[in-house]
């Protein structure tokens, strides 16, 4: 795959080229797709950025001859990272660093730096110690192993293998490992100078180790791309299969498919509709992550994380019902939907997990740190089908959900951390809300944006059944708050039905869309026919009858 890339360099700088690579790799193999978003998004991308100068030869990392690989967590410390252990102490005296694993908190956990893949070295945060001075964590450039193993100091020890996943997680430690003055790769948020002082302009050691892993923004975007590629496929293949098997039906001799049933269709069919959102909304908040000044970086944060976290659990969400969907079929790695399953399931833990980023990204939005509320919607009246008026009861549903978070907040006479759990699941709420009706405004303005008529009209019947899904659970909510009259909210059920009745005639079409080429699917019940796949040779309907 390397040898096909132009230039890696360019890959590495263009957040839509990388996350398109995601994409299709998220069809591909899971395994490759974390390999490869570790090499080229967090090792090559922080190296490009940390390295202004270019002090570090590039060339073997981007003719992989060298692997690069991140060691950020540690065994004791995971998302409260700016707390890890590992330290890196200046010498003055040999303008060297000593990298050392103090504790057994802080082994380095679950990076590949197991012996596949050959050559490697990595990007390790490490505390900076400079004259007894804590300066913060930092990434230093580690050579881990050659062809003949771990280098000198660096114990790598495997852990138990990831079930659906061949990468080489392990344990790592050091021993008092000495790295040169250049190993420190500070960006512009640090200096050493030649005397052995250090400089920073940002007076925060948390800011200068966020500065370190910035990259992880754009991972957010890599593994959200990753695990969307995976549930279009699945959708692909139980879709087509749902038309191809078989069953009975009342009174009927012959049966139907399976997909003729209202109860697939609408299953099916609404987790179509999540991945058209979903897909929206991450090119959205691709566009705005690429573009965004540094007055618009917060804003572009607190979207990346939403994204992050509703993109993926969506994606696990439609595979699970792909799986379902397709019965016994489903459980068989030979048609791929099984197998999509684990590298999803990762990527809700890998980068921050979902549940942490959002809980940062709910309290970022309560005190207005990279968020605003929308514009309370004018008084309209329309059908349930309307995508004007859907759209309006998403966003009164943001802000309720904004109000309650807030007024959860001010609780009165509490310690910080008893104020901050009484507000913390309506702050998720407020995330979810938001995540939603930003990719519901994708969607819309997607859709505005097609030329053909008859492909924007179809759009327009999806829409709905996306909207009514997430709407639904909050119809009690709407209805009080006067956004939904009694009758809507006991239409909102016959709504999805009548939705996806005039969808289902178009579900192959919706998938076909997504343009996943039989070659990459590889999935024999997404195929006609695909009972061949299961003949036997030798079975007594391949003989001749006897006279």
């Amino acid at each position: 795959m390397n040898e096909e890339i132009d230039d890696v360099e360019d890959l590495v700088s263009a957040t839509d080229q990388l996350v398109s690579l995601h994409e299709w790799l998220g069809v591909v193999d899971g395994t490759l797709t974390t390999l490869a978003t570790i090499h080229y998004n967090l090792f090559l991308g922080s190296l490009l950025r940390l390295d202004p100068r270019r002090t570090v030869d590039l060339t073997p990392f981007t003719r992989l001859r060298r692997y690069g690989t991140v060691l950020i967590t540690e065994l004791g410390y995971g998302n409260n990272a700016a707390e890890l252990e590992t330290t890196a102490t200046y010498q003055p005296e040999t303008d060297t660093f000593v990298l050392h694993t103090p504790s057994r908190g802080a082994q380095k956990f679950m990076p590949n730096t197991g012996p596949a893949g050959g050559p490697k070295s990595g990007l390790v945060a490490a505390r900076l110690t400079v004259r007894d001075q804590d300066c913060g964590v930092f990434l230093f450039l580690v050579p881990l192993r050659d062809e003949h193993g771990p280098l000198p100091g660096i114990r790598v020890r495997p852990l138990p293998q990831t079930p659906g996943s061949a990468v080489d997680h392990a344990i790592t430690s050091f021993d008092r490992v000495v790295l040169p003055r250049t190993a420190l790769l500070a960006g512009d948020h640090g200096d050493l100078t030649t005397e052995g002082a250090f400089h920073s302009a940002l007076g925060s050691r948390r800011r200068r180790f966020l500065r370190s892993i910035q990259r992880v923004t754009t991972g957010k975007l890599c593994l959200s791309a990753g695990a969307l590629a995976g549930a279009r496929a699945g959708l692909t293949i139980a879709v087509r299969y749902a038309h191809r098997r078989h069953t009975f039906a009342p009174a009927s001799r012959s049966g139907v498919p399976v997909f003729a049933y209202r109860c697939h269709q609408t299953r099916l069919l609404g987790a179509v509709a999540r991945a058209y959102a979903a897909t929206f909304l991450l090119r959205e908040t691709t566009r705005s992550c690429a573009d965004a000044d540094a007055a618009e970086r917060a804003d572009a944060e607190v979207l990346v994380a939403a994204a992050k976290g509703w993109i993926t659990w969506q994606a696990r969400d439609i595979v699970i019902e792909c799986r379902e969907r397709c019965g016994a079929q489903g459980l068989l790695s030979t048609n791929r939907i099984v197998d999509l399953l684990t590298p999803i399931e990762s990527t809700i833990t890998a980068e921050g997990d979902n549940l942490v980023i959002w809980t940062k990204a709910g309290a970022d939005m309560l005190i207005g740190r990279g968020y605003r509320p929308p514009p309370a919607p004018a008084v309209r009246t329309g059908a349930l089908t309307d995508c004007a008026v859907l759209f309006d009861l998403l966003v009164r549903h943001e802000l309720y959900c904004f109000r309650y978070a807030r007024g959860r907040l001010s609780r009165p006479g509490a310690d910080p951390m008893d104020r901050w759990n009484h507000a913390v699941n309506p702050a998720l709420d407020l995330v979810g809300a938001y995540a939603t009706r930003r990719a519901a405004q994708a969607f819309l303005a997607a859709a505005g944006r097609v030329g053909d008529t008859a492909t924007r009209s179809l759009l327009a019947q999806v829409f709905p059944l996306f909207a009514l899904q997430h709407l639904a659970p909050h119809a009690g909510l709407l209805l009080a708050d006067g956004h939904l009259t009694a009758e809507a909210a006991r239409d909102l059920a016959p709504a999805v039905d009548r939705v996806s009745a005039a969808l289902a005639p178009h579900a192959l079409t919706l998938v076909e869309a997504f343009a996943v080429p039989d070659a990459i699917l590889q999935a024999p019940i997404a195929t006609d026919g695909y009972d061949a796949a299961y003949d036997d040779p030798a079975g007594p309907w391949q003989q001749a009858p006897s006279l």
